[in-house]
């Protein structure tokens, strides 16, 4: 089948269901593969879209915390299509927030935190990296957080990586996901190792900051008064980056991760 196969995990929401809008709306035409946890999750989500004539969306069932589900998903791209030109593992969440609530304990939550946004990240694309050296212009990128660098959090604090007060135990000052943001720089690392695994198959790897982006990583939705206090972007602005990435862009910036401003964001 022709056109650009590509598949996004997490795509029912928030940036994967913009970078899916994204794409389905660019003139160049692709074939979308709108992954969820669930297929009725996934086809919710296509309905919301309108893709241009030469455009296709697909619902696809992938849940990256199941070998299974993420084995099933790959006979089905396998069967229809052959390949898979674009890997876009966008997939995550923040069990950080869960633990603070009591719903889930500490060693579950970093647990959870890892499997989801690393491993299953990895195995994903353990599991299609066949499907990927079949196409002819492969790419491979892994959705990041501004919060997983190592040298802004050592460095002057932002806002959400300021000092805790003395004294145990700690309260919850502003948002605390250390959880998140240490499985987030693991995701980096292992985009370079895909990149060192890939580099002499052609196919080109990256990590990608979208920004503090309006989305229910949190578990909600902030209102759009306290969105803006917060300083957070529309969903679309982080698409618009993954986009630029997908259609060559920034290949001369590939093996590192892609900062909101479209530079290379520090270790």
């Amino acid at each position: 089948m022709t056109g650009t196969v590509v598949l996004v995990t997490g795509a029912n929401s928030g940036l994967g269901l913009a970078t899916v809008q994204a794409l389905a709306a660019s003139p160049r035409g692709y074939r979308v593969l709108v992954g969820a946890r669930t297929l009725d999750k996934a086809a919710e989500a296509v309905k919301q879209l309108s893709p241009t004539p030469s455009s296709e969306v697909s619902p696809i069932e992938v849940n990256i915390s199941s070998d299974e589900s993420i084995a099933r998903a790959y006979d089905t791209v396998k069967e229809k299509y052959g390949k898979i030109d674009v890997l876009i593992n966008n997939a995550g969440a923040n069990f950080d927030i869960l633990h603070r609530q009591g719903q889930m304990g500490l060693r579950e939550a970093w647990t959870q935190s890892w499997d989801t946004n690393v491993t299953g990240g990895h195995v994903l694309t353990h599991t299609f990296a066949p499907l990927l050296l079949a196409s002819q212009d492969p790419r491979l990128i892994f959705v990041s957080s501004t919060t997983a660098s190592l040298q802004v959090a050592s460095g002057p604090p932002p806002s959400w990586n300021a000092a805790m007060p003395a004294g145990w135990p700690k309260p919850a000052v502003g948002i605390a996901f250390s959880a998140y943001r240490s499985s987030k720089t693991g995701l980096n690392m292992m985009m370079l190792e895909w990149a060192r695994m890939f580099k002499q198959d052609g196919v080109r790897v990256f990590g990608v900051d979208p920004g503090r982006l309006v989305t229910n990583l949190g578990r909600r939705k902030p209102d759009p008064e306290m969105a803006k206090k917060m300083g957070l972007r529309e969903p679309s602005e982080g698409a618009d980056l993954l986009l630029q990435i997908v259609e060559g862009k920034k290949d001369a910036d590939a093996g590192r991760v892609i900062d909101e401003n479209g530079g290379v964001m520090p270790w």
